[in-house]
């Protein structure tokens, strides 16, 4: 059974429902019951996934389909949020029902006259196509506005300006363009797969929806309780057992949903008063659990959906960032865990009664099944089936699954309440790689993305190191308030290319933009999931935001480790171009290394971190234990033999210093 926690300061359902509204707008949206607008929406819902499951096998024409994505996306969308806080959560508004009707004119206009626009006019927009085109943006910079917030459409509004303006004499050198008309770019945007209907959207209709509803299925199902339960019975009695049950949970739930704020707060409501309850301070509960659910985004097989993006990004395979992801991941959690385990230490925290705990082999027993799925989609995968082929094939086999125990079988209702959730889930990342396509449009019109990389080279002045330390600002910056697969999309469309002057392999680049787009969830001051873990555990969410980053210290070293040194990564860049698709895996002795020196400078750092090993450590100590480990951590066989030497000799110090004081505290026989 479930250890019983409901501490008296703890947030309610109804607390946390409104703190999930407020830090993650796509959860704010209207409450329609089984009104007939509710029935509407549902039925669209529904009928919205089993769109995408139809075009799994029978694709429709590019522009059509993604014009599609895009439009019933909206009609949702409008139907689904509310204009602003004072509208009603009951029903639509006109303006609404104007937005719906427009949704659905962009998208018939489009049918009607592809033939014409792909044949007759050859793509050349005439009067109609431009403010079809321009309704269109519209449509889509509200949609995001109202599932996002105005960060991201203000972003796009800065960028779709610029070809406005790129032509007059007053913009700096760099910046100037030819003069571009209505037709240039509204044409751009809407009558070709390079703007708003570009390969984000392509990511979207493809990928990203099929393993939302995946996610969806497998939640409808109870995986969420199967990994609660399994990292409850494993770690749930170890020493600061709580916090390790959010580290492992919040990482599995993560890596297949691939929304952080959503995760803190569904696993947070669970974990958080656990965690407070056994005496760990509100702020770390909460930056626990943020932390572990943004790294849930890096942790292979699934990181979110964000390798298969990945692979469609840069034509590596899916296999390969796979295994490329592994060890970064490991050592990023295995820091936070740490980090968990020396505070469980320091402040005397235990874990939960072994006889309050579920029993692992029992939850196994009766879960157990319901891993199956996601062996399954790596099995697909690893054997080349196409992915949106094994992201259908995994849903199939959830149902059938799931119907193994009764306990997790699947009604009618359940699997169109998935169908359904699935299609709302999926809401908020279509209009934000809508948004998204409107920014690689004007980069891909204007050549903007030249200008970007030119700069960060500039302000870098040559320096591998600087650039990437610019890079990774610019990254996180992107990356504000964004969810992860957006994030990625932009980071890698305008940070990455710059570290590709420094003959840095794609796959690496790809790697060090997306890991710095997520930390911005956790990197004050907008770091969303830090804040949405101190609603929910009652704590300050700068204090928190700022613990939050202290647990993620590994997760902002191991990029410019595994730029410095690729092996980490799995890969073998010896001689290879940097628009290398295909790697051989380095020598085993290599990966070992880096395996035991990576292995014991995150350990290191996060006794640095904490100032705690076996026993308290002083300040000097602290600041030499660091040295060791960033002698570890950087890629150079000298300074990692200095490093294991200072580290191993601190941590034995500490140890016969923690023997001591037991010693002197024990009494006399």
């Amino acid at each position: 059974m479930r250890p019983n926690d409901t501490p008296t300061d703890s947030a309610t359902a109804a607390e946390q429902q409104a703190l999930l509204e407020k830090l993650d707008r796509q959860s704010a949206t209207r409450h329609l019951g089984h009104s007939p607008l509710g029935l509407l929406v549902m039925l669209l819902a529904i009928s919205y996934s089993v769109f995408h499951l139809y075009i799994t096998y029978f694709p429709l024409p590019e522009l059509i389909q993604r014009a599609a994505h895009v439009a019933i996306g909206l009609v949702l969308i409008f139907l689904l949020y509310p204009s602003n806080n004072k509208a009603s959560r009951a029903q639509a508004s006109w303006d609404d029902w104007l937005l719906v009707l427009a949704s659905i004119v962009t998208l018939g206009y489009l049918v009607v006259e592809y033939q014409s626009i792909m044949t007759t006019r050859g793509g050349i927009p005439n009067t109609l196509d431009i403010a079809m085109g321009m309704v269109t943006v519209l449509l889509v910079l509200e949609a995001a506005r109202r599932t996002m917030g105005l960060a991201l459409p203000i972003l796009a509004l800065i960028f779709l300006a610029y070809p406005f303006v790129s032509h007059l004499e007053i913009m700096p050198d760099r910046l100037l363009t030819r003069n571009f008309d209505l037709g240039d770019i509204f044409g751009h945007m809407y009558l070709k797969t390079e703007g708003l209907y570009s390969s984000a959207i392509g990511a979207s209709v493809n990928f990203i929806f099929l393993f939302i509803l995946f996610g969806a299925f497998l939640a409808k199902s109870g995986m969420g309780q199967l990994f609660n339960d399994l990292a409850l019975a494993l770690a749930g009695h170890k020493q600061g057992g709580p916090a390790k049950v959010a580290v492992i949970s919040s990482g599995f739930m993560g890596s297949i949903n691939g929304t952080a704020v959503a995760n803190v707060v569904g696993t947070g409501a669970f974990t958080i008063p656990l965690m407070k309850k056994i005496g760990y301070h509100r702020n770390f509960a909460g930056a626990v659990e943020a932390s572990a659910s943004v790294g849930g985004q890096i942790l292979p097989p699934i990181m979110g959906a964000s390798a298969f993006i990945m692979a469609e990004t840069t034509g590596v395979s899916y296999g390969t960032i796979v295994l490329a992801a592994i060890l970064p991941a490991f050592l990023y959690y295995l820091g936070v865990i740490t980090q968990v385990h020396l505070r469980a230490g320091k402040d005397n925290l235990k874990g939960i009664p072994k006889a309050d705990l579920p029993r692992a082999w029992d939850v196994l027993k009766e879960r157990g099944h319901l891993l199956l799925p996601i062996f399954a989609l790596v099995y697909f995968l690893y054997q080349s089936v196409p992915v949106s082929f094994a992201a259908f094939y995994t849903i199939l086999l959830t149902i059938g699954v799931s119907s193994l125990r009764a306990s997790t079988r699947m009604s009618i209702k359940d699997v169109l309440d998935a169908l359904a959730d699935g299609a709302r889930q999926s809401l908020s990342v279509m209009a934000a790689c809508a948004v998204v396509g409107i920014i690689i449009g004007v980069v891909g019109l204007t050549s903007f993305g030249t200008v970007m990389t030119s700069s960060i080279m500039s302000i870098g002045a040559g320096s591998l190191f600087l650039t990437l330390f610019f890079t990774m600002i610019a990254s996180m910056i992107l990356g504000m308030g964004l969810p992860s697969i957006p994030a990625y999309i932009i980071t890698a469309t305008m940070a990455a290319p710059a570290l590709a002057n420094f003959d840095i392999p794609i796959l690496v680049a790809h790697m060090f933009v997306f890991y710095f787009g997520l930390f911005a969830n956790i990197t004050p001051p907008v770091a969303l999931a830090a804040f949405a873990g101190a609603g929910i555990a009652g704590g300050d969410p700068m204090k928190t935001g700022f613990q939050s980053l202290k647990l993620a210290l590994a997760g902002f070293i191991i990029p410019f480790m595994f730029v410095y040194n690729p092996a980490m990564l799995m890969i073998d860049t010896t001689d290879l171009d940097v628009n290398a698709r295909v790697f051989s895996i380095p020598d085993i002795t290599v990966i070992l290394t880096i395996v035991v020196t990576s292995i014991l400078g995150i350990i290191a750092l996060s006794a640095s971190v904490e100032g705690y090993f076996k026993t308290r450590m002083p300040a000097l100590m602290r600041v030499a234990m660091a040295a060791g480990a960033l002698m570890l951590i950087f890629p150079e066989g000298r300074t990692d033999l200095i490093g294991m030497a200072l580290v191993i000799a601190l941590m034995f110090f500490n140890y016969i210093q923690a023997k001591r004081e037991t010693h002197s505290l024990t009494p006399s026989q």
